[in-house]
């Protein structure tokens, strides 16, 4: 069953512009690559953490919104688990009041959100 989530991740603060949004590319196509449709994707930028994780103080924060099977999301996961880059990620599966909520932000948050169009 396909399911609509949204998967939020943190990158370290060590890598440069060019291999923050090289790393984003790559999962995009991880996800594609799973058969998601991403409607949604928004780079937050670097950001304080709230508790130093890995003896880090930022990170440069990511969110997708995607359909996708269920069974798909492990292999998301094991893929970011394994990945250095990656200091944290979540992924939570979105219920109606979540999805109208996201679709009802004006911004939907605070970096340059990117809509994803639907592919023809």
């Amino acid at each position: 069953m396909i399911n609509r989530y949204e998967t939020v991740f943190i990158l370290t603060p060590v890598l440069s512009d060019d291999q923050v949004k090289e790393t984003v590319k790559k999962y995009e196509a991880t996800l594609k690559g799973l058969g998601a449709k991403i409607t949604y994707s928004d780079n937050w930028g670097l950001r304080k953490l709230a508790y130093p994780i890995q003896k880090k103080t930022t990170g440069f924060y990511h969110l997708f919104e995607h359909e996708l099977e269920g069974e798909a999301i492990a292999k998301l996961e094991l893929d970011m688990k394994r990945d250095e880059k990656i200091m944290r990620f979540l992924t939570v599966r979105m219920d109606k009041h979540s999805i109208a909520f996201a679709e009802s932000r004006p911004n939907r948050g605070n970096g340059s959100p990117k809509k994803v169009e639907a592919e023809a």
